[in-house]
């Protein structure tokens, strides 16, 4: 049930204690709420100190209030931020005495919801709020810049009203024949329309690219057991992740972890070691890891530098190709000579030590490479899709390239209209701006009926 009125507050910092805390309130009483509390009102947008006092005149901090008048909010409504020290006792007596008031709980996202019902924001600029704050890697927080900045929506604003000067247009056609009014030109109709199937397509690309920069390039580590893929992990980590062992066969399961290599966020994936004569329950592990490969982005193949390179198994050596796979010859730090173990055809091959780190910068660098390949492209913009906006575009794509099939078949422009009111409306629900009107307000604007 939405209550745009109401007042809320909530913490607007991690939980936790720290330096400082952020509590914020929004809504039609924000500003009685502040003069409850200070007094005369602070100016706008300043940050003002001051005693927090509850209302039974205790005071609970000294803190600083920054008060931001609707419209010219976050929320565009009014919103104050009072800033206090870090102790989450201090922020929950606050939030007690602010519930006291009158303000409620600020259920999740209610403050970006509003955000997006005041017109502040556009759906995909509410969504790139939460890709901001959990950004891996320097791309990954650049797309979602760009996002909040409004590239997206300004993009499909461009791409709607193209879209709504060809349907204007048959519009007009149909209601208006007596008008003086462009004949039907199918001709021209078609070539309003493949431009925008073309960009539909374009931002459908992306969605690849959206995912690798938000959950991270999946990186499995793969090699024989023993071979130090979980102290590879373990370095690359910077903690122990993973239970190394003499013992052949420990990781009988994947593990996973993010790092950051370079502007990208790696998934990284130990595996279970590839024994070609595995227990009943290694047999388990290796049968994940054969998933893991499959669905692997990047592969870092561990080979033991002091022995000879083990026959692979077919679906692994199926997948270690150039772009997609680097080698470590790992265990240097036991060499008394040149590495025994060597990389497939046409892969790099990086000498590394798990355990004294000699190598790692190198091994970082070639997978931050090839990471490269797979975050390369973007958008127009450099805008990138999330799996909401794939469902809204899919169905955009197929009533354009519905419009065009009809318009080749010399189907009835009613037809053809409500296939361009079906991918209009699509448009409108990724940025959740669906308005009827427009379409009215451009044919009666463009051609001049009822003059």
């Amino acid at each position: 049930m939405e209550r745009p009125l109401d007042t809320i507050a909530a913490l607007a910092t991690p939980a936790g204690t720290s330096a400082l805390a952020v509590i914020r309130i929004t809504g039609s009483d924000t500003t009685r709420v502040a003069s409850d509390i200070l007094g005369p009102l602070p100016p706008p947008r300043a940050a003002t100190r001051g005693d927090y006092r509850d209302r039974a005149g205790t005071v609970l901090d000294d803190a600083l209030f920054t008060l931001f008048p609707a419209p010219r909010s976050y929320t565009g409504e009014d919103l104050l931020e009072i800033s206090c020290h870090g102790n989450p006792y201090i922020a929950q007596r606050i939030l007690e005495d602010l519930h006291a008031r009158g303000c409620r709980p600020a259920e999740p996202g209610e403050f970006t919801r509003r955000a997006f019902l005041n017109g502040r924001l556009d759906l995909s600029q509410a969504e790139a709020v939460m890709d901001v704050i959990s950004a891996r890697g320097d791309l990954a927080l650049a797309a979602a810049q760009r996002q909040l900045r409004g590239a997206f929506g300004r993009h499909l604003e461009s791409l709607s009203g193209s879209l709504l000067a060809a349907l204007a247009r048959v519009e007009a056609q149909i209601d208006f024949p007596e008008e003086d009014i462009p004949a039907e030109d199918r001709a021209a109709l078609r070539a309003a329309v493949e431009p925008l199937l073309r960009a539909t397509a374009g931002l459908l690309a992306t969605r690849r690219h959206g995912e690798l920069l938000r959950d991270g390039v999946k990186t499995v580590i793969v090699g024989e057991p023993n071979a130090g893929k979980s102290s590879l992990l373990n370095r690359l980590v910077g903690s122990e992740r993973a239970i190394v062992s003499p013992e052949p066969g420990t990781t009988r399961d994947f593990i996973e972890e993010r790092i950051i290599a370079g502007p990208h966020c790696l998934r990284l994936i130990d595996t279970a070691g590839l024994n070609p004569s595995p227990g009943e329950v290694e047999r388990l592990g290796i049968s994940r890891t054969e998933d893991r490969i499959q669905d692997s982005d990047i592969i870092i193949l561990v080979l033991d530098a002091g022995r000879p390179s083990p026959p692979l198994p077919a679906h692994l050596a199926a997948r270690l190709l150039p772009g997609t796979a680097v080698v470590a010859l790992n265990k240097t730090d036991l060499l008394r000579g040149p590495p025994l173990a060597s990389a497939p055809a046409g892969l790099p091959a990086i000498p590394v030590s798990a355990l004294t780190g000699d190598g790692i910068p190198a091994l970082m660098a070639a997978v931050a490479s090839l990471a490269d390949g797979f975050t390369r492209t973007a958008g127009e913009d450099g805008i990138v899709i999330n799996a909401r906006h794939s469902r809204s575009l899919l169905q955009a794509q197929e009533c354009l390239s519905d419009a065009l099939n009809k318009l080749d078949s010399d189907a009835p422009l009613e037809l053809i209209a409500s296939d361009l009111r079906g991918a209009l409306g699509a448009f409108g629900e990724i940025s959740g701006k669906i308005d009827n009107e427009q379409m009215l307000d451009r044919l009666f604007a463009e051609f001049c009926i009822g003059k």
